[in-house]
């Protein structure tokens, strides 16, 4: 199927259709390769119309976008920076317009994760892991809010990361970021869940992406339990689950996907 072009934008960012739609769009960020992609799949899959964002990643997001129409699916691909202000207004008012009301959100985007030990940790570290996992999740919130109360729907899911229990040298930005994000999560489903949003952090473990390609697992898969590593698969299950109507009685939740590996 051609792309429809829409807009005067980037000829590459293109916005493809099929004949099976839906009345609600859900935004993944970060959704141009690894675990967002899967997730955009996978939410297509369930029925959703998926916006998928991509900061630099045209061509990965394009054929995100190709897979899910030829699945028989609705997606569009849409660039931004999502730990811009002025980049996600933009970002939801282009989705809204395009595809229809945002009312799922899921928060995937990531940056850097350089380890920095103590001696060596500026605040400029601290600074770039609370642009992705506060900063960013706040804005596509604030933005998408409007339309989930009109429709007295919605669902704001967060990626978080099981490294916020395992104490790891040299991860404290990180960490301590993800942290907070998952403290977010309590406190806005209080805030939210009278008009029907609720919100949800699903927190993996170790899942190999295109990034680990060649990565050794052996030493990590001596401390899970069940035996295995966990793939993008077992993420946006869980995140296909929490987007539904199914999960309405299912929210302030951190739920860790990783086989057991942070047993306490």
């Amino acid at each position: 199927m051609p792309p429809i072009v829409a807009g005067p934008r980037d000829v590459r960012e293109v916005r493809y259709r099929s004949a099976v739609s839906s009345s609600r769009t859900a935004l993944v960020t970060g959704a141009s390769r690894g675990l967002g992609a899967v997730i955009a799949r996978h939410l297509a899959a369930d029925g959703w119309t998926v916006a998928v964002n991509y900061h630099t990643d045209a061509d990965g997001a394009e054929r995100v976008v190709h897979d899910i129409v030829q699945a028989g699916g609705t997606a569009g691909s849409f660039r931004a920076d999502v730990t811009d202000e002025a980049s996600v207004e933009t970002l939801v008012s282009r989705v809204t317009h395009e595809l229809g009301p945002v009312l799922a959100v899921v928060a995937n985007a990531t940056g850097p994760q350089p380890v920095v030990a103590l001696p060596e940790l500026t605040w400029q570290h601290h600074l770039d892991q609370l642009a992705f996992f506060v900063k960013s999740p706040t804005l596509l919130a604030q933005a998408a809010l409007p339309s989930m109360r009109d429709e007295h729907f919605g669902r704001l899911v967060l990626i978080g990361s099981d490294m916020v229990d395992r104490a790891a040298p040299g991860w404290s930005a990180y960490a301590a970021a993800k942290a907070a994000e998952a403290e977010l999560v309590k406190i806005w489903a209080r805030e939210l869940g009278p008009y029907g949003i609720t919100v949800n952090l699903v927190a993996p473990g170790w899942i190999p992406v295109e990034r680990h390609a060649g990565a050794d697992t052996s030493d990590y898969l001596t401390d899970v339990p069940v035996g295995r590593i966990g793939t993008p698969e077992d993420i946006a299950d869980l995140v296909s689950y929490l987007a539904s109507e199914r999960a309405g009685f299912v929210t302030a939740q951190r739920i860790s996907v990783n086989g057991g590996h942070t047993i306490t």
